[in-house]
């Protein structure tokens, strides 16, 4: 098993981190296992990654200090360390996750790349629905942006989780932690088109016969495949920005706090253990902190807001 290929598909489908992120984390990973089972060709030993305890993870701080490694490199390589062996206890190549006592350094967050309303409609409008799988990626689309689900909460979903008489899904999240998501009518009206128009006339492959969302080969899909294809929609439908199957999440969070839903619901819909997790969404941009401000106060009456 290949740790770092792993990994690495993992920042990018999951947590939608750039190029030069994701490369990041893997170097820091591997002069981590580098400090950990030196050898000239800088193999990576990966029994010894599983095998890390706490005391190599301090050893490996005071080695980067004593390197005179600069502060916000060190920051870095902890937040990748907990990211890889969270990621580890997820996948269950692990059963406990090391890093859990290692303290991370508080750093800024950021609010992630988010789709508009009318964006997310150009890439539903450039779905080719002529095509034997467009009913079916119009409603992968529709649950992901309708309901928040990672992309491996899409592609392990089951028609034995769709609870449409309730208007309710079951999700299996992080940790086999179960959740009850609201699906609304659009996206419940996409599934049912899909399941009867595509899913139905599929001869499906031994185990798959309650997968929701399959290929043509009556097969689960891939977290490649779903990322391969959210990027071609978003070319043909012009959005230059960086985006991926989690921006619809972080994008379904957005708009329900910017439209005023609880946070607290918010953080249910979304399977985050820590309230804290799902604050991110609430540092909204100065555009839309004015737009508010222009629209709601009566004392507002320019471009420009002084305070003194």
């Amino acid at each position: 098993m290949l740790l770092l290929p792993l990994f690495q598909s993992y920042l990018r489908l999951e947590k939608s981190l750039s190029s030069k992120t994701v490369a990041a984390y893997l170097s820091d990973i591997k002069i981590f296992a580098n400090f950990l089972s030196p050898n000239e060709e800088k193999k990576i030993n990966e029994e010894a990654l599983k095998n890390a305890s706490l005391l190599d993870f301090q050893k490996f701080s005071q080695y980067l200090y004593q390197e005179n490694t600069k502060t916000t490199t060190q920051a870095r390589a902890v937040s990748s360390l907990k990211a890889f062996y969270r990621f580890l206890q997820y996948e269950k190549i692990i059963e406990n996750n090391p890093t859990e006592l290692l303290e991370a350094p508080k750093i800024g967050r950021t609010l992630p790349e988010v789709l508009s309303v009318q964006e997310i409609e150009s890439i539903l409008a450039a779905i080719d629905l002529s095509s034997k799988e467009g009913h079916r990626n119009k409603a992968m689309i529709e649950v992901m942006y309708g309901c928040g689900l990672r992309v491996s909460e899409l592609i392990n979903l089951k028609l034995s989780q769709l609870f449409f008489n309730e208007n309710f899904i079951k999700i299996i999240g992080k940790g086999d932690k179960e959740r009850l998501v609201p699906i609304g009518t659009i996206a419940q009206n996409a599934v049912l088109h899909y399941i009867e128009g595509f899913r139905n006339k599929l001869k499906f492959k031994k185990g798959m016969e309650d997968i929701l969302f399959l290929n043509r080969r009556g097969s689960k899909l891939t977290r490649e495949m779903i990322f391969i294809m959210v990027k071609e929609l978003a070319q043909l439908a012009g959005i230059e920005k960086s985006i991926s199957p989690h921006t619809f999440r972080h994008s379904f969070a957005t708009h329900l706090i910017e439209g005023g839903a609880d946070l607290r619901a918010v953080q249910e819909m979304l399977g985050h253990t820590s309230i804290t997790t799902t604050e991110i969404y609430t540092h909204l941009d100065t555009d839309y902190i004015r737009s508010a401000i222009a629209q709601f106060h009566p004392r507002y009456g320019g471009d420009s807001l002084f305070i003194y």
